[in-house]
């Protein structure tokens, strides 16, 4: 058997996440839950209530779109970020349940010598993420 990787071991025990990575998990678990929702609710809510203390009914759209476009941006940048990371976190899952199948198909192939391409196929799918 050939000395592989092993997939789980790019996984560190410390935490090597940067200040950014942080900062991204942290705002990825405040938009995600219902009290966001409430508060851009409120604040287009209070938006809405503040036409009479505009003088141009065009500042008061301004203001409204500058807002949401600016917040808008930040978060599909932030939550694309997590999604990525996401991706990425399960990948390695999948790779690691895909190298203990090829282990145990393996150690099986002596009873079943049809196994040993199943194997060859399974390696080379698990590796294609890392070709592309």
């Amino acid at each position: 058997m050939e000395h592989r990787s092993n997939a789980a071991e790019s996984r560190g025990k410390e935490d090597h996440r940067t200040l950014f990575e942080r900062f991204v998990e942290a705002t990825y678990e405040r938009v995600s839950q219902a009290p966001f929702f409430f508060v851009c609710l409120a604040i287009v809510v209070t938006w809405a209530v503040s036409l009479p203390l505009w003088s141009s009914l065009k500042s008061w759209q301004y203001a409204i779109h500058t807002v949401s476009s600016v917040l808008s941006l930040l978060l599909l940048v932030l939550l694309e970020n997590a999604g990525r990371r996401s991706e990425e976190a399960a990948q390695e899952k999948l790779n690691v349940l895909a190298e203990a199948l090829s282990d145990l198909m393996e150690s099986q192939s002596r009873h079943d010598p049809e196994l040993a391409g199943s194997i060859e196929r399974l390696r080379d799918a698990v590796g294609l993420e890392a070709r592309h």
